[in-house]
């Protein structure tokens, strides 16, 4: 409950866990990291590739998102475990998981179709994205696909959460009865796909996976642990005078990194390539600077105030409540820029704006719809 000094809800004591306020500013956030992903995936995109809080820092919005994601289905399982018990609680996770896995499923036959379409007049097409395995075997493609051993570009996010969901109710068990130790098996995980001794199934012989699921279920893992002890002690972190300095000190730092590799600053920084910020492992360097880019964020802005429920920002807020369908849909929506913008490059300049405003238009035009439905 919130207040307690203690981490633990075991069985079979049960406690109503009330529902906590709701966080406006968690639905602005992911709103915004939904816009920016769709920008980032309109590969080609000048407008999109500058306007991406991921240009200026050396994490992007994967890593918000997964650590958000955690944040919010950790509470949620604590708050069902305390009402209906632990066993009520995973099988509402798993169910969770599944409604995730057939929309996964979905979005990937959808987007290899337009893909394999698109490879009639274009051949390569499916290829150069990284699908070739589906035009060469789609058979094995699908089968790999709903064993979640195939993670096509685009796609391959998802697998991510899928399996961090799938094991979200081992780890809230564990952590009901060891406390904070229980962040050692997540990251050992995360330990080992740095040191390269584990890796994510991909069966395709493609481009490999861009995020690797050992790594980054640690964020996600973290996230719902401060998600739990939000719920049971009313506060997710207990601030120190030095965190607030330190996060701000490592974003800064990034943002400077960004800055040299732009040539705006005259530093002899890491360059091109970032080797040391890699993102299929979620490197040290970028899980350090997401996590201070999100203690930033939430020290220095309010969960809810009067001004975030007016227009445009309101949109934004719908546009974060209805995440998983504007990704899915952002994905279409972001190829066609991409491949507009190769197929006509002497019209880029006024082409590409138009182009990300037009699919920011539309997929918050779409959020809205759904959230009225």
């Amino acid at each position: 409950m919130p207040g307690t000094s203690s981490d633990t809800l075991q069985e079979p004591g049960r406690v109503l866990l009330a529902r906590p306020p709701r966080d406006v500013r968690l639905d602005l956030v992911r709103g915004w990291l939904q816009l920016s992903i769709f920008a980032s995936h309109a590969q080609g995109s000048f407008t999109g590739a500058w306007l991406i809080h991921g240009a200026w820092g050396l994490s992007d919005s994967s890593e918000q998102f997964v650590f958000l994601s955690g944040l919010a289905l950790g509470s949620v399982f604590v708050r069902k475990q305390g009402r209906d018990g632990w066993a009520a609680a995973a099988r509402d996770m798993l169910r969770r998981a599944g409604r995730l896995w057939r929309t996964q499923l979905l979005t990937l036959a959808g987007f290899g179709a337009m893909l394999l379409l698109v490879n009639l007049a274009l051949p390569g097409e499916a290829e150069a994205y990284g699908w070739g395995f589906l035009l060469r075997d789609p058979v094995r493609a699908s089968l790999a696909a709903a064993a979640l051993a195939y993670q096509p570009a685009f796609l391959d996010a998802l697998s991510v959460f899928i399996w961090s969901m799938l094991a979200l109710p081992l780890f809230a068990w564990a952590a009901a009865r060891v406390g904070g130790w229980v962040l050692l098996a997540p990251a050992l995980l995360w330990a080992a796909a740095q040191a390269g001794w584990l890796s994510g199934p991909d069966v395709s012989g493609d481009t490999p996976p861009a995020f690797d699921p050992f790594a980054w279920q640690a964020l996600f893992m973290l996230g719902a642990w401060f998600g739990r002890r939000k719920l049971l002690r009313g506060e997710a972190v207990l601030a120190q005078p030095w965190m607030l300095p330190t996060a701000a000190l490592v974003v800064a730092a990034g943002l400077a990194v960004r800055l040299s590799q732009h040539g705006f600053l005259p530093l002899h920084l890491p360059q091109p390539g970032l080797e040391f910020a890699d993102k299929v492992v979620l490197s040290p360097v970028r899980l350090v600077h997401a996590l201070s880019l999100a203690y930033l964020v939430a020290r220095l802005t309010p969960a809810d105030r009067g001004w975030m429920h007016a227009a445009p920002l309101r949109w934004l807020g719908e546009v974060g409540r209805q995440s998983l369908q504007v990704f899915c849909a952002g994905l279409f929506l972001s190829y066609g820029a991409a491949l507009a913008l190769r197929l006509l490059p002497g019209w880029a300049p006024w082409l590409d704006p138009v182009l990300i405003a037009g699919g920011v238009a539309l997929l918050v035009g779409y959020a809205r719809l759904l959230d009225r439905t």
